[in-house]
């Protein structure tokens, strides 16, 4: 009886083990078929199927987690709609970039440091004459020439030469581009600037056959003038002769207009040819400002030049004297009348100077660097006579001879331009 008891509890023990070990299974295969549905879901995403979802489980306990990860893939595909749509706005705006600039009527080029080409707009492979593709990673230098003296890293409005385009002229301006991977790259704007030089030989050829022609009537009306004030065509009145003499006075204006128009387009054509010689400066000036008093009278000023001693100069006597005179004459424009115009003479180290100062309406702070522009002048704004070129053609002689003109002012004080010409 006690053996059949006992194998009785065996078997009841084998049986619940059975039992046991089926429920085990049963568990066991639900964990790997959910595992099986969370790997087939996370291989799809992996390969940009993001509308897939983990199918819910009756088991409470797999619901949470198949939550999680269904509101994980929809977040990812939110995302991926987002950056779609960002996509496309940025495609669409580089296609808009890319036509404004590719519209141009200057070319541009992309360049690396070792002057190879990165990119090229139509106008450049235009000019050029190649196809963008065959230009890339080709050496810029291979297409222009620059001057010897000039890097291609430094370019600011220089004229280049391009070897396809030979008849055309051409400016250039290199800029560095900042980039976030930082290498080395440069930005070159290219512009065709052929047109623009045959109008401006126009203009400048109009201007000297104008001038040339002016300036012959003009001095016959002046020696007119001449004989008319010394009587030789006959007793004049005194109020005749006073409207002659003013009459003179507006033609020698006139006739300095012409002159100045002249010799500005003789320094563009040929350049300044100085005949240097020694010049004491003190008796130079004095008979410069003798030749003037005419007009200064006129304009009820004095002009206060005594220096204490003498300087010598190698310069043009005659081109030195159109640069005084300019510069005076600037100062009677613009001084009052009731204050005195200074001239001053020193040296400085490597230098002689010559300072003119008035005390009258200044320049303003962004006029100051304006006035030796060609063609640029405050005349029209106090309704005076000039063309703007005075001050220009000063600074080109003056440059000529190895010096410069600096100019200082404070509107409504005072009025400072210094000639500084090399001892």
């Amino acid at each position: 009886m006690l053996l059949l008891a006992i194998h009785v509890i065996i078997i009841s023990i084998f049986i619940s083990l059975l039992f046991v070990i089926k429920k085990a299974d049963q568990r066991s295969s639900k964990i790997n078929d959910y595992i099986g549905m969370v790997t087939n879901t996370v291989d799809s995403v992996r390969y940009g199927n993001l509308a897939t979802k983990i199918e819910q489980l009756g088991h409470h306990k797999y619901q949470n987690l198949s939550e999680s990860i269904n509101r994980m893939v929809e977040t990812l595909n939110d995302r991926e709609k987002m950056i779609i749509e960002y996509q496309t706005e940025l495609t669409s705006q580089n296609r808009f970039l890319e036509a404004i600039i590719n519209s141009l009527s200057d070319g541009i080029l992309i360049i690396d440091d070792k002057h190879k080409i990165l990119r090229a707009t139509p106008k450049i492979t235009q000019w050029f004459g190649e196809k963008s593709t065959d230009l890339m990673n080709k050496t810029v230098l291979n297409y222009i020439k620059i001057a010897k003296n000039v890097k291609l890293e430094r370019l600011n409005c220089e004229e280049i030469f391009v070897e396809n385009t030979p008849a055309s002229s051409f400016e250039a301006s290199t800029m560095k581009l900042v980039l976030e991977d930082k290498k080395i790259r440069y930005a070159i704007l290219i512009k065709d600037t052929t047109i623009q030089k045959e109008l401006e030989k126009l203009r400048e050829d109009f201007v000297a056959t104008l001038t040339h022609d002016l300036k012959v009537p003009i001095v016959a009306e002046a020696n007119i003038l001449d004989f008319l004030i010394n009587g030789k065509f006959g007793d004049v009145t005194e109020k005749q002769r006073e409207a002659i003499v003013n009459m003179k006075t507006c033609n020698k204006e006139l006739v300095d207009l012409v002159q100045i128009l002249l010799e500005t387009y003789k320094i563009k054509e040929t350049g300044i040819d100085l005949d240097k010689e020694n010049i004491m400066l003190k008796p130079f000036i004095a008979s410069v400002v003798n030749e003037m008093l005419p007009i200064i009278e006129k304009s009820n000023l004095k002009i206060n030049f005594n220096p204490n001693h003498d300087i010598r100069v190698s310069a043009d006597k005659m081109n030195l004297k159109r640069v005084v005179k300019n510069i005076v004459q600037n100062a009677i424009s613009h001084s009052e009348s009731n204050k005195d115009i200074d001239i001053k003479l020193a040296e400085i180290p490597n230098f002689v100077t010559i300072t003119v100062v008035d005390y009258g309406k200044g320049i303003s702070k962004e006029n100051v660097d304006k006035v030796f522009n060609k063609y640029y002048s405050t005349a029209k704004k106090f309704r005076k006579i000039g063309t703007g070129l005075g001050l220009y053609l000063s600074q080109q002689i003056v440059k000529s001879h190895g010096g410069e003109i600096v100019v200082k002012s404070e509107e409504g004080v005072s009025t400072e331009f210094c000639i500084k010409l090399p001892i």
